[in-house]
């Protein structure tokens, strides 16, 4: 018994010797395998189905017809050193690494309107530019020529000499409406490509002051400083507006941005495609809004129309016998509610062509032809 129980002891002892030595040379070999982790994973998407809430159809099929605009310009010259660009004083007295004259850079966007390499964007995203780069979503930066612009409307088209380019679609005018989905891409403060979404809060908005026609589409999707000359898209993908100015405290989005309809911007831009301008209506008159008190007044019936308020000596308007304290009321059976919509139905006449201008003067209504002109370049307070 007692060297069977001697046996069983120098067994153990073997085997815990071995067992030891094994797991210092293996320590693999005695540590259970660790389980895989399960997580719950949604199931996959299929390429065809849109997550609910989702648009990025919308996103991937308009961003490639969105770039981004680089403009340089020569800086002013410091009215404190008026002799620093003379190049004999700077031989002597400049300073030598200072060579290149400095430029400003500012930044912005634009939408590819034509495969052809046309650009759409905003008057003042390239006013004044020296040199114009378009970066477009592919990487390739590009130099971009200004085929002409329109600053009443803030409107301008570009031209770069690359082909087949990725051109947007353009929504349906008539199928804009308040509540609408919209997004905005862009490139604000130079962050990169960017895209926002809100909803189309108004539309027709005037009086606002940014430019001389105006009939904006207003939206809560943030737009920002880079995101001027950008498009407003619809779900579909769609160009619904040019996004142009913002209203802002801070120089942020505080949830009030306008864009340009797209109704008005292929207008513009289809006549500076064939003409390098735009040509307008113009009758040369001075005009304002009828107030309650005003139509109080001249005793009208309704408040709407647009008081003649001056008349520009040898323009159509003095021409056919309009007088200042005229109230206008229409223009070729087209009722004029306030001078906004005034201005822009004249403007849309053609110049040489005759006009029928229903007046109200001394409480009587008549009719009044007049012979249409062409409306001049901008100046400093707009007339009509």
């Amino acid at each position: 018994m007692r060297k069977l129980w001697l046996i069983f002891a120098q067994t153990v002892t073997i085997s815990l010797a071995v067992i030891f030595v094994a797991q210092q040379f293996y320590p693999d070999l005695f540590t259970p395998s660790a389980k895989p982790l399960v997580v719950n994973e949604a199931p996959a998407t299929p390429a065809s189905s849109i997550p609910p809430g989702s648009y990025s159809v919308a996103a991937k099929k308009a961003m490639p017809s969105v770039v981004n605009i680089f403009t340089s310009k020569k800086a002013e010259a410091n009215p404190s050193q008026p002799f620093m660009d003379d190049p004999l004083f700077r031989h002597f007295f400049g300073d030598q690494q200072d060579e290149q004259p400095q430029r400003e850079n500012s930044l912005g966007s634009g939408v590819i309107v034509s495969t052809q390499g046309l650009i759409l964007t905003n008057h003042h995203v390239i006013e004044s530019a020296d040199e114009i780069e378009v970066a477009l979503a592919d990487g390739r930066t590009v130099s971009a020529r200004v085929v002409g612009t329109d600053p009443e409307t803030d409107l301008a088209v570009l031209k770069v000499d690359v082909k087949n380019l990725p051109a947007i679609t353009f929504a349906k005018a008539d199928q804009i409406n308040v509540g609408d989905v919209v997004l905005a891409i862009g490139n604000p403060f130079g962050v990169g490509q960017t895209v926002t979404q809100g909803i189309i809060s108004a539309v027709g908005r005037s009086h606002l002051g940014i430019n001389t026609f105006e009939n904006f589409i207003q939206t809560d999707a943030p737009i920002n400083p880079g995101n001027s000359g950008g498009a407003l898209i619809d779900t579909d993908g769609n160009l619904v507006g040019v996004n142009s100015a913002i209203y802002s405290r801070s120089g942020g989005s505080m949830g009030i941005g306008f864009a340009i309809p797209v109704s008005l911007a292929k207008q513009v831009m289809e006549q500076i495609i064939r003409q390098g301008s735009v040509t307008r209506g113009w009758i040369g008159i001075e005009a304002q809004d009828i107030t309650p008190e005003l139509a109080e007044s001249f005793r009208l019936k309704e408040v709407r129309g647009s008081l003649i308020a001056g008349i520009l000596r040898d323009s159509p308007a003095e021409r056919a016998g309009l007088r200042p304290g005229d109230i206008l009321l229409e223009i070729d059976g087209r009722q004029v509610q306030d001078s906004s919509s005034m201005l822009n139905l004249i403007s849309s006449l053609k110049p040489n062509k005759k006009a029928v201008l229903k007046i109200s003067r001394d409480q009587k209504e008549f009719s009044v032809p007049v012979l249409i002109g062409k409306r001049p370049r901008p100046t400093v307070v707009p007339t009509e």
